[in-house]
């Protein structure tokens, strides 16, 4: 009499495994990656606020000065979770540091490895300054600040 077989065998289950390992060992490092951009990308989002009004002022500001360093009105210390402080110089470069601490990777470091700025540029594609008050910004481009944060952190936009 034939016996039909049921189950699977040993070494079945021990190829699924592996390949099930393979594929955990893959899937973790990019996920951690990910969700660590993710926080950044509030990093990012928090400097909202200041590349409205910064943008405002120069579009609508008269004369021939612009606020002084941390006096545009929109800075900030402890602004949210992921956020220890937002902070502007007197061109308008926006510098917001990441809190470190709550982000909780080994590869940001408090004071060293924790900036991203975004910084106000003309139509010609040069920092702008008290000569571009009355002229609209023409885009912002943002990145790692003077205490850089890894590019590999930040959003796909903010990398450049």
């Amino acid at each position: 009499m034939k016996k039909i077989q049921q189950g699977f065998t040993l070494i079945e289950l021990m190829i699924v495994v592996a390949i099930i390992g393979i594929l955990a060992a893959v899937a973790l490092p990019a996920y951690q990656d990910y969700t660590l951009r993710a926080k950044i990308s509030e990093v990012v989002l928090a400097a909202s606020a200041c590349r409205t009004t910064i943008t405002e002022v120069y579009q609508t500001a008269s004369g021939t000065a612009l606020p002084a360093a941390s006096a545009w009105g929109c800075e900030s210390t402890d602004p949210s979770k992921f956020v220890s402080a937002i902070d502007t110089s007197a061109t308008g470069i926006v510098t917001v540091t990441a809190n470190a601490a709550q982000l909780n990777n080994s590869d940001i470091v408090a004071g060293t490895s924790d900036d991203v700025e975004l910084a106000p540029f003309n139509g010609s594609g040069n920092a702008m300054g008290a000569s571009d008050i009355g002229s609209p910004v023409f885009e912002w481009q943002c990145g790692p600040g003077t205490n850089g944060m890894n590019p590999r952190f930040l959003p796909g936009s903010c990398r450049g």
